[in-house]
């Protein structure tokens, strides 16, 4: 039993400054996977040595998914190992392999929590979300289902399933993608819209969208060119500008 602090010490740097280095790595497999278990950022950090031991030393995880998928909640989007987090799951979701279930699991799962995202992390998620859907075929039924559900209430998809094969995740549509579309961000909107359209093959690059935060987005919207806007012919009169407005009766513009 470690403090929490010193789990998270310990991890940031196994993976690149401790397993290279030992003669046997696969020492570490009951380390890792107790940490794994814990929750929170801790489970995070372990992704990073339990993916060597995975694809180097054929270790055997039997729930490694179904434990990938619980990590999924709404703090995801928000915690500081953000971009490590979702850049080895990129990684654990590339395989062809993967049956149809548990990768729209995932993609349902994801789309879900972006209707609380913040505009810096959707801009990272829709392009993921869209390259599993160029990785597994089987899943946009998600997206070209008519007459899918319209809302939460109809949806069949449960959130609470921590088993993915029982969340009923392919007999959904992504109604949370199509919300997102009306976005108040454009770039957002825009990125959505995307799946309105036919994908192309080719995968969209997320390595510089992961680490993309909040002043990184605001200085980019200031550095754009501003747009010529029609001006109101109109002169305004009242507090809201409109005609026979019952506040102009009370409220005048200087």
């Amino acid at each position: 039993q470690l403090p929490p602090g010193l789990y998270k010490k310990v991890l940031v740097i196994l993976h690149d400054s401790v397993l290279p280095y030992m003669n046997e790595p696969t020492l570490m497999m009951d380390f890792l996977t107790v940490a794994y278990g814990i929750g929170g950022a801790i489970s995070l950090l372990a992704l990073n040595g339990l993916f060597i031991l995975i694809h180097q030393h054929n270790l055997e995880y039997p729930d490694f998914y179904k434990k990938l998928y619980s990590l999924l909640d709404p703090s995801i989007y928000h915690v500081k190992y953000r971009a490590r987090f979702f850049h080895l799951t990129d990684l654990f979701l590339s395989s062809s392999h993967l049956p149809a279930y548990l990768v729209a699991a995932f993609i349902k799962r994801l789309a879900r929590l972006a209707l609380t995202a913040p505009p810096e992390a959707l801009l990272m998620i829709l392009p993921f979300i869209c390259n599993l859907f160029r990785r597994h075929p089987a899943c946009r039924v998600l997206v070209h289902r008519p007459g899918g559900p319209a809302d939460m209430s109809e949806d069949p998809y449960v959130m609470e399933e921590k088993e993915p094969s029982e969340s009923r995740a392919l007999q959904s549509s992504l109604w949370e993608i199509q919300s997102l579309q009306n976005h108040y961000h454009p770039d957002v909107a825009k990125a959505a819209a995307v799946l309105n359209q036919s994908l192309s093959e080719m995968e969209d690059d997320i390595s510089g969208l992961l680490e993309l935060s909040a002043s990184e987005l605001f200085d980019r919207e200031v550095k754009k060119k501003a747009v010529d806007v029609p001006l109101e012919f109109e002169q305004v009169r009242g507090l809201f500008g409109k005609k026979n407005d019952i506040f102009a009766e009370h409220f005048s513009l200087d």
